[in-house]
C-alpha cells in the first residue's frame, strides 16, 4: 500500500418485468490478492450485513414495476477521523471515521473505510501476481515489470485493455469482498494516478474505467467508495467511476485540496505530515480552502504505543 505517505452509487438497473427468472447461482468469488486497510460497521452492524441486505432487497423487489434507485451507501459522518494504516490502536475521543488497511479490523462502533491498493501491487503480494497473473503487471519495453518510481516494490498493474480490467476487476474484488465481510463501511482505493507513473503507456481513460468496475463492486455490496489521488482527475472520478468521497494526502501541502472540495465539497479526509507542511498544523486549519476534516500523522503512520506517534487534528 502506498501513496505519498508511508503506504502510500450507481443507480439500481430497473426492475425486471413480472415473472422474473429464477436467480442464477452465484459464482465463485476470486481469490484475494491485493491489500489495502480495516474498519467496522454501522454501530450493532454484523459483518456483510449490508450486502446481505442489497442482496434480499433485490430478490424481494425482483417482480417489481418500480424502478427507483437503491439508496447510495453513506460516506464518512462528521467528524473528525484517523488514519491507521501502520497498525490498528484505540482511536483517540471524538473521533468518528477510522482508516485501516484491508489486513486488519474495523473499529466497532465507527464508521470504518478499507484501504485497497487497487492499480500497484501490494509489496507482499507482488511475486504472487508475477506467478500467478504475469500479464496483469505492466512491462517496459524490454519486458520488465514497470516499478512506481517512489515505491520500487510496487508494480503497476496493466489497465489498458478491457479484458486485463476485467481481470483485475475481480482480483481487487477478492479484497473488497473481505472487507465487506470484516464490517468495513467504504474502501478506499489507492493508486488512481498510477498512469502518470506508467511512461505513457496508460492512460487516464484506462484507469478511470478500471475505477467505475470497481466501485459498481463496492457500491453493490453497499459500501461507499473512495478516490486517492489523481486531483486532476477528480470531477471525472466523480462523475464517470462514481466515488462518494476522496482521501487525499498533502493537498494542503501541494494546494490540491480545492481540486477535491470542488468537486466532493466537505467529503474529503486529509492527511498531512509535518515534513511537508512545513508549519504547525493550527496555523492551516481555519486558513480558507483547507477542509475541516484535516488531520496531522507521522510519516510512518505509527501506532499510540510507538516512539515518534503524531496525531493532530483540526
Amino acid at each position: 500500500m502506498c501513496s505519498r505517505g508511508r503506504f502510500r452509487a450507481a443507480p439500481a438497473a430497473p426492475a425486471a418485468p413480472a415473472a422474473p427468472a429464477a436467480p442464477a447461482a452465484p459464482a465463485a468469488p476470486a481469490a484475494p490478492v491485493a491489500a489495502g486497510a480495516a474498519g467496522g460497521r454501522r454501530p450493532g452492524g454484523a459483518p456483510g450485513a449490508r450486502s446481505a441486505a442489497v442482496a434480499l432487497a433485490a430478490l424481494l423487489c425482483a417482480g417489481c414495476a418500480s424502478t427507483a434507485a437503491a439508496p447510495a451507501p453513506e460516506p464518512p459522518p462528521e467528524g473528525p477521523f484517523d488514519y491507521q494504516l501502520g497498525g490498528a490502536y484505540t482511536p483517540a475521543a471524538g473521533v468518528a471515521t477510522v482508516v485501516r488497511d484491508s489486513t486488519g479490523r474495523p473499529e466497532p462502533g465507527l464508521y470504518s473505510v478499507c484501504y485497497v491498493n487497487a492499480f500497484q501491487t501490494q509489496p507482499q503480494d507482488r511475486e504472487r501476481w508475477l506467478e500467478e497473473h504475469p500479464d496483469l503487471v505492466l512491462r517496459s519495453a524490454d519486458g520488465e515489470p514497470v516499478a512506481d518510481p517512489d515505491w520500487p516494490d510496487e508494480y503497476l498493474l496493466d489497465t489498458s485493455t478491457a479484458g486485463r480490467r476485467g481481470r483485475i476487476a475481480d482480483l481487487v474484488g477478492g479484497t473488497v469482498r473481505t472487507c465487506d465481510e470484516r464490517g468495513f463501511h467504504a474502501v478506499e482505493f489507492d493508486n488512481l494516478d498510477s498512469f502518470t507513473r506508467s511512461d505513457g503507456a496508460l492512460t487516464a481513460d484506462d484507469n478511470l474505467a478500471l475505477a467505475a468496475e470497481l466501485v459498481a463492486d463496492a457500491h453493490g455490496r453497499g459500501m461507499a467508495a473512495a478516490q486517492k489521488n489523481a486531483a486532476e482527475a477528480a470531477g471525472r472520478a466523480r462523475e464517470e467511476a462514481g466515488f462518494d468521497f476522496a482521501v487525499a494526502e498533502e493537498c494542503v501541502a501541494f494546494d490540491e485540496c480545492g481540486a477535491y472540495t470542488g468537486v466532493y465539497g466537505d467529503g474529503v479526509l486529509v492527511v498531512e505530515y509535518p515534513d511537508t507542511l512545513g508549519t504547525a498544523l493550527a496555523r492551516v486549519c481555519g486558513a480558507p480552502g483547507t477542509p475541516p476534516r484535516t488531520i496531522l500523522r507521522d510519516r510512518d503512520l505509527l501506532t499510540s504505543g510507538e516512539e515518534g506517534h503524531l496525531r493532530e487534528s483540526c
